[in-house]
């Protein structure tokens, strides 16, 4: 019978992550695509590789918190907290799926997190869910889009004025954009790279990532300014490589989503006990989620992909770089204030920032409202349809 729930959660597992792939990695890539600074192929291996790469490396820590966060297990019999995360997997993977063939950019944490709370209101009462997280997530459901809209706003007031309005000096500007584009990015992606690094070479990580950081500045620097080209093609270079960073930070972030909830049932298969707090992600179900991630971005990617790149402003390399820097800065100042944040709501937000420095005659409203819509909708809506599947499953199981 375990062997038989094993496969049953393992398809569930990989269904919920072939659709955070179609939908959240989708539209992390979408303003690389929108800008022409990729072509959707072109994106779908970059983020298929660093995606995957992330989430199998990196991709444990944040799983094991997942779990535990939103609910307390121990308040559960170990068969009821089995069928409560086969509720979640299910849930979160239906109200994705929905939205990706809308095309909608949804919040992959919020579907699993509102899933995993509708599993413990329904089975112990309100006083089984963390509701201060569901009080900060519901907050940065406001806060996010405005924070990066203005940091991307101002990104791109400071391209405009210093760079695109004097294209004369673009070489003067690529060591400073370099500087820029890795100090942002590398302080999210470079601790994590050093962790191993650091057991071969014994340095301190802060040490390790400056180092680091300086060979991709250098780096960044001659890649810029060989066959120094228009202005947007130049920058367009440097889209590419943040598009990388994202896919990486993203795959490794992220996949917890997915995978949290299955490796709670593995752990309660394996052992008949309930997972405690930091318990221990088998790497074989992070290899699961990251194909699955990499399925159905491959898939079913392209709809958002569209929304995010086209549907909300028409942009350039330049627009689309200033969207993703404002998105990476506002997800490590919320990482830094321990709050938790949506890339899908910051990414939109700073693309509607660089929409209305360019003029908002150029903004899809309507794609916007929709989009809103979306994200106010997810969270209650995972949790009931969570509800009703463990509701029915409890009483055929149990």
């Amino acid at each position: 019978m375990d062997q038989i729930v094993l496969i049953v959660t393992s398809l569930l597992a990989f269904y919920l992550a072939w659709n955070l792939g179609a939908n959240d990695v989708a539209n992390s890539m979408g303003t690389s695509v929108g800008s022409k600074a990729v072509t959707l192929k072109q994106a779908l291996l970059i983020a298929g590789i660093l995606e995957f790469t992330g989430a199998v490396l990196f991709g444990q820590s944040v799983s094991e918190k997942l779990v535990t966060g939103i609910i307390n297990p121990a308040q559960f019999a170990p068969q009821v907290l089995l069928i409560g995360m086969i509720s979640v997997l299910a849930a979160a993977g239906i109200w994705l799926n929905i939205a990706t063939l809308f095309g909608f950019p949804v919040s992959s944490s919020h579907a699993t997190v509102g899933a995993i709370a509708g599993v413990g209101y329904l089975a112990f009462g309100k006083t089984a869910v963390n509701w201060s997280a569901i009080g900060l997530i519901s907050i940065t459901w406001v806060i996010t889009p405005f924070v990066s809209g203005i940091i991307a706003a101002n990104f791109y007031c400071f391209i405009k004025r210093w760079i695109l309005d004097r294209p004369h000096q673009l070489q003067e500007w690529i060591p400073w954009l370099s500087a820029l584009l890795i100090s942002i990015f590398g302080v999210i992606v470079f601790p994590t790279i050093a962790k191993p690094i650091q057991t071969l070479i014994h340095l301190p990580i802060a040490s390790i990532s400056l180092l680091l950081g300086a060979i991709g500045i250098g780096t960044l620097s001659v890649y810029g300014l060989r066959n120094l080209q228009t202005v947007e093609l130049t920058i367009a270079k440097y889209q590419v490589v943040s598009a990388c960073f994202v896919a990486f930070a993203h795959g490794s972030n992220d996949v917890g989503n997915a995978i949290a909830p299955f490796a709670a049932i593995v752990y309660i298969l394996q052992t008949g006990n309930l997972p405690q707090e930091e318990f221990k992600i088998p790497v074989w179900t992070l290899i699961l989620g990251g194909i699955g991630i990499v399925a159905g971005l491959a898939v079913l990617g392209k709809k958002v992909i569209s929304t995010i790149g086209e549907g909300i402003i028409s942009l350039q390399p330049s627009g689309g770089l200033c969207a993703e820097l404002a998105t990476a800065t506002t997800i490590l100042i919320a990482s830094r204030m321990g709050l938790p944040v949506s890339t899908s709501h910051a990414l939109v937000g700073g693309v509607v920032g660089v929409g209305f420095i360019q003029g908002t005659k150029g903004i899809q409203f309507q794609t916007i409202r929709s989009i809103g819509l979306t994200w106010l909708v997810t969270l209650p809506i995972s949790a009931l349809l969570s509800s009703v599947l463990f509701l029915i499953l409890r009483t055929v199981f149990i």
